[in-house]
């Protein structure tokens, strides 16, 4: 598993969001670097966002959700096109979970376990 994973819930369905492509980057050199692309399997998660072995760092890191390919699909109006989470790791031998609730007129997220 990933040391960074991600889950979708559609809360406006009440099932988790399959079929939503995800990318991680991390901040590097006053850019972004590529780290791993997934997409939700129909339980909405992602668990090989990086490939095995993948030593994370400490830094920031960003998820983007292509939520607009989500809503499409379910043929559902939706304002956010795109969803794009920034977060901090500072302990690196921790597991960081980053759930996102969705629904087509808004989202939340946290850090899960």
């Amino acid at each position: 598993m990933s040391g960074i994973t991600t889950h979708i819930l559609d809360t406006s369905r009440g099932r988790p969001a399959a079929g939503v492509p995800a990318t991680l980057e991390v901040e590097a050199a006053g850019g972004w670097k590529l780290l791993g692309k997934g997409t939700t399997n129909s339980d909405g998660r992602i668990t090989d966002l990086t490939s095995k072995g993948t030593q994370l760092t400490a830094g920031v890191y960003r998820l983007i959700f292509d939520t607009g390919r989500y809503f499409a699909g379910q043929q559902t109006d939706a304002f956010y096109p795109q969803v794009t989470i920034v977060f901090r790791i500072e302990d690196t031998s921790q597991h960081y979970h980053v759930p996102l609730l969705l629904s087509p007129f808004g989202y939340s997220t946290y850090r899960g376990s």
